[in-house]
């Protein structure tokens, strides 16, 4: 079998790559400095003979070459995440996402790994207000994290052109599932309102709830970069997919198919009280994918709607967070 690099591989989508990745039998290695990655995420791997970790940051170009050394495959999910954080500090979101980019890039490209699978972001689509969001029409950008995300694409593209790599972006529109940290000043708003719900506390809404997502659970991410991955179709490498389900979903909807589904497991959250806030900066008032692309080119079919992800993503939680 073939071996893949994943960068932040202990991260919540790198982790969910890794354990996928050598069920199939593949050689992974993780490239993590646990600044957002968990420990905890890669405990169950680490006596694997086929898997490897090595700690380092992709901001480090010596450790970005000798990690890409005899790999195959690159999936590259390490960055920092999160709209509010790149606000409060731009240069560190661009020092990891455009710089660290850059870098792992460069190693790829003089390791002739085979291709170049890379997180990108629904983000990128910024203020176009086009429905839903088709890969070739993006708006200006509304946030720095937002800034780093397209620079990823241009960089990608260059490279295609320049030096013949194959590189294939996937722009994620709000994963959630298993794994997904809950805590922090910067957790995603699925966790996030589940452990407030376990918890008995109110979860709080920004804005009036009207705004809308695609959220999208993390098996068909796996999906879709096994697809990216293994593609032979040439039209299908270097370029963008959007990476969802073609659903959207209102905050206020969201929050009250999660107090259903837990209210399964304890019915005192039934009664919880939903709780609004001012609306948050720089983020995008709706967001809904176009799937049609990764559907003719890479044959991408969703395993998982909102529902049956989220009913399974609950039971994690509430598995893992009592």
């Amino acid at each position: 079998m073939k071996k893949i690099l994943i960068t932040g591989g202990a991260g919540f989508i790198g982790s969910n790559l890794t354990e996928y990745f050598l069920e199939k039998g593949y050689e992974v290695i993780c490239l993590d400095n646990f600044s957002t990655g968990h420990r905890l995420n890669i405990e169950s791997f680490l006596a694997n003979p086929k898997y490897r970790l090595i700690e380092g940051d992709i901001r480090n170009f010596e450790t970005c070459t000798m990690a890409v050394h005899g790999v195959d495959y690159i999936l590259h999910e390490a960055a920092l995440g999160s709209v509010p954080r790149s606000i409060k500090d731009p240069q560190t979101s661009n020092e990891v996402n455009v710089s660290g980019f850059l870098n792992m890039l460069v190693a790829a490209r003089d390791a002739n790994v085979k291709r170049f699978v890379y997180a990108a972001s629904s983000s990128t689509y910024g203020d176009s207000q086009v429905l839903p969001k088709v890969e070739d029409v993006i708006g200006r950008p509304l946030s720095p994290y937002a800034i780093t995300k397209y620079v990823n694409e241009l960089y990608a593209d260059i490279f295609s052109k320049t030096y013949g790599m194959e590189c294939i972006g996937l722009r994620y529109f709000n994963v959630f599932g298993r794994r997904q940290d809950p805590n922090g000043v910067y957790a995603a708003v699925i966790p996030l309102f589940v452990k407030q719900f376990i918890s008995g506390q109110s979860p709080k809404i920004n804005g009036v709830g009207d705004y809308s997502r695609d959220f999208t659970y993390i098996d068909n991410v796996i999906q879709m970069n096994e697809l990216a991955m293994l593609t032979e179709n040439q039209e299908g490498i270097n370029t963008v997919y959007n990476t969802a389900v073609g659903e959207r979903t209102t905050l206020n909807d969201l929050v009250l198919c999660l107090k259903k589904l837990l209210s399964n497991y304890d019915e005192k959250i039934a009664n919880i009280e939903i709780i609004y806030g001012p609306q948050r900066q720089g983020d995008i008032p709706h967001s809904l994918a176009s799937i049609e692309k990764a559907k003719k080119l890479l044959s991408y079919s969703p395993s998982h709607t909102l529902e049956e992800g989220l009913g399974e993503a609950v039971k994690w939680y509430w598995d893992n967070l009592r």
